[in-house]
């Protein structure tokens, strides 16, 4: 039997999904023919990418939840469960940023930023990841960082954030791997989204960044969907645990 990208007959939750990542990385789950919750802080912020996905011939359910309130996290996932039954897939995509000097970052939006990119992640992979290891299959790939392995400047809460979301990605593979459940993680490089804005936004600061891939070009959403099939697939069931860096090479320079 030959390896299969198929994702025929699964369902999966993509957080973040109104737009960038988030939407594409859903279309593409579709495209291979998962059915898939998409999920955004807003009630109707999916809209686009559930059309697309409907148009495809694929199933798609929306839901919504402030990933900073741990209440409302667990009620989208109620509601997901509710609506769609067995999740086999999760992509924990939706993140925030903050920019802020070290000296001067507010409290709160430290807070805000860890809330969202790491307690609302473990809460989401918790719920779920239960009901995957009762069945003995699944999939849960979290969305990282370049700065999951540096530093960063001005991002504090950010990068400690996604450290701890790598960190995390590998202490659930070590506890959930022996019940044929894979936690991933893939590690975007610099791309076209609205969390980079900024960094587009600098002549200076975004020609640096350009020179230094090796691909010559900051990536687009679309170019995360092969990475996200793969790992939400039969073909990466002996993959656990993985930080899979997609870059464009910014890594390797």
């Amino acid at each position: 039997m030959g390896i299969s990208f198929r994702l025929d007959g699964k369902t999966a939750l993509v957080t973040g999904a109104s737009r960038g990542l988030g939407s594409a990385m859903a279309v593409a789950l579709a495209e291979a023919g998962a059915d898939v919750v998409c999920a955004s802080s807003s009630p109707r912020g999916t809209d686009v990418t559930a059309d697309t996905i409907r148009r495809l011939g694929r199933t798609a359910w929306q839901v919504h939840a402030d990933l900073s309130d741990s209440a409302a996290v667990s009620s989208m996932a109620q509601a997901a469960e509710n609506q769609a039954g067995r999740v086999d897939i999760l992509v924990n995509n939706a993140g925030t940023i903050r920019r802020h000097p070290a000296k001067d970052f507010p409290r709160e939006d430290w807070d805000h930023v860890i809330e969202t990119n790491l307690n609302a992640v473990f809460d989401l992979c918790v719920y779920f990841g239960r009901g995957m290891v009762e069945r003995g299959a699944g999939k849960i790939i979290n969305v990282a960082s370049l700065l999951s392995f540096s530093g960063g400047i001005t991002v504090p809460a950010y990068t400690a954030s996604k450290h701890a979301v790598a960190g995390l990605t590998k202490a659930l593979a070590n506890e959930w791997a022996s019940h044929n459940v894979q936690v991933n993680a893939i590690a975007p490089g610099y791309f076209r989204t609205d969390n980079t804005q900024a960094l587009q936004d600098s002549p200076e600061r975004s020609a640096a960044i350009s020179s230094r891939i090796p691909a010559g070009r900051w990536g687009d959403p679309e170019d995360l969907g092969g990475a996200a099939v793969f790992l939400a697939s039969a073909a990466s069931n002996y993959v656990n645990g993985h930080v899979l860096v997609v870059d464009g090479g910014w890594m390797a320079r």
